[in-house]
């Protein structure tokens, strides 16, 4: 036989990791330096590798140059403090540390026996976060990687327990699900996962907050169950994807206690708010929600990804999954726990490590303190808006997000967007409220400063200002942004 290929020697892999790891010190400190958005089109790093792979190995020292040189100038970089889109995040050195021996350790959580330790310190640190969030005992915790995973486990144990027979005989036509106007679309994605029509997916009107409204939700239950139709789950929002709307949870759970619901509650971002004594109104009514997700790596500084699930009803979602098979049997007494039952995943990676490592570094203080230091943040940018006549908030001011425009036509508004986020000094997001176009600003990353929403805003200033001396250079008036009744102003 010939001579098996080995792994990278043990010496050239403590060079190569030390290299690695400077680097990685070198980017978090100095990150600044890097611009948020790369300069790049559509298919330069295709372009730019062989379109084959390697006949013979390669040695590490051509492959970390290749990384640096065509990978990482190619990389939005969501850990970069002026990284203010869709919700920013953090990947925090103690959960990239967590990472890299859950890589090194290579285990399999399926089982009990397959990873003990990892099964159980995933007991143990979702406790932890149990307790912060101030969740009754009674939920049951488990790691999925997003909570559109998340939420698609929910909807299959609210189908579970209305419909026992779909397990065997396939989701049945007449199940609706109930979802706000502002619901993620994650939600309508799992309904169509498991059978469940779009016309079976109601999506209940909103408010002048943007929540969803609990007397119309139960008038529509009410419609549908005369029209035949079997009412079997509502999906609430803490801290809406466009918004961070929060619907009024108490109301709701009481609605679908009434008509026998499945209440899952989306907390994917305003979940972790809770930490904050102050702010564990946020989770109000969710003590008595079937389900309810939370992910940490939104706000809780932990490396992507990391989705927890809790359930006050583990045993319909185990029900809903458990299947025998003899390669799985294990024996291991009460205590012993298998993941594998509770989800779609019999590979399970060892996520629970880095979320240990990022829950005691840091402590419950010391994550609260960079909540608030979030939550600061952005009170103090919406208060640069509401102070100038030529800015607007859009939309109510909650958690660490602010909704804003230029009081100027729609069209503007997204040429400021695309003007800012082209300086590549930071990435904004935009949307639509109210048929509007708005800009939309989510801090969340650990290094964000003052400093930095200061520049933010000033970019925004200058720019809006050489936005109107073009457009004002062009219909040959003068420029004055704060014109709102100007032609080009009305609707």
């Amino acid at each position: 036989m010939p001579d098996p290929i080995q792994d990278m020697p043990v010496e050239e892999f403590r060079r190569t990791a030390h290299e690695i790891v400077d680097w990685i010190a070198d980017y978090l400190q100095d990150i600044r330096q890097y611009p948020v958005l790369p300069d790049v089109e559509p298919g330069d790093l295709i372009d730019a590798l062989p379109a084959s792979g390697p006949e013979r190995g390669e040695p590490m020292e051509i492959i970390l140059k290749d990384f640096r040189t065509l990978v990482a100038p190619g990389i939005t970089n969501w850990n970069h403090p002026r990284f203010l889109a869709w919700f920013a995040n953090t990947g925090s050195a103690p959960g990239i540390l967590g990472e890299m021996l859950a890589a090194a350790l290579n285990v399999n959580g399926m089982l009990w026996k397959s990873s003990p330790a990892a099964t159980e310190l995933e007991q143990v640190t979702l406790g932890w976060l149990r307790q912060w969030l101030g969740l009754p005992e009674q939920f049951f915790g488990i790691i999925y990687d997003t909570a559109s995973t998340s939420s698609l486990h929910a909807l299959v144990a609210a189908r579970e327990l209305a419909s026992p027979e779909a397990r065997s005989q396939g989701t049945p036509q007449d199940l609706t699900l109930y979802v706000s106007e502002h619901a993620h679309n994650s939600i309508e994605k799992g309904a169509l996962t498991i059978g469940i029509g779009q016309r079976n997916v109601r999506h209940v009107p909103a408010d002048g907050e943007f929540r969803m409204q609990p007397e119309v939700l139960a008038s529509m239950i009410e419609e549908d169950r005369r029209s035949g139709k079997r009412p079997f789950c509502v999906v609430a929002t803490v801290g809406t994807t466009s918004i961070a709307s929060i619907d009024p949870v108490p109301e709701i759970a009481g609605i679908a206690e009434r008509y026998g619901l499945w209440l899952h509650v989306d907390a994917a971002y305003g979940g972790s708010a809770a930490l904050l004594p102050e702010m564990r109104y946020v989770l109000a009514g969710c003590e008595h929600a079937d389900s309810i997700v939370v992910n940490p790596h939104k706000w809780l500084l932990t490396p992507m990804d990391l989705s927890v699930f809790y359930t006050r009803r583990p045993e319909i979602l185990r029900r809903a999954f458990a299947l025998s098979a003899v390669y799985l049997d294990s024996a291991d007494g009460p205590r012993a726990l298998n993941y594998s039952e509770y989800g779609v995943q019999l590979g399970r990676r060892f996520r629970a490590l880095k979320l240990w490592f990022v829950l005691r570094y840091f402590g419950r203080e010391g994550l609260a303190a960079i909540l608030r230091q979030h939550i600061c943040l952005a009170e103090n940018f919406a208060e640069m808006i509401r102070g100038d006549a030529n800015f607007e908030i859009a939309a109510p001011v909650r958690f660490s997000l602010v909704c804003f425009r230029a009081r100027r036509p729609d069209e503007f508004n997204r040429r400021l967007l695309e003007r800012v986020n082209s300086s590549r000094e930071v990435f904004l997001s935009g949307l639509v409220v109210n048929g509007r176009a708005v800009l939309r600003l989510a801090i969340g990353n650990i290094r964000t400063s003052r400093e930095d929403i200061e520049r933010v805003w000033t970019l925004l200033c200058q720019t809006a200002r050489e936005l109107d001396s073009e457009i004002n250079q062009l219909d040959g008036t003068q420029p004055d942004i704060s014109d709102s009744d100007r032609p080009d102003n009305r609707r």
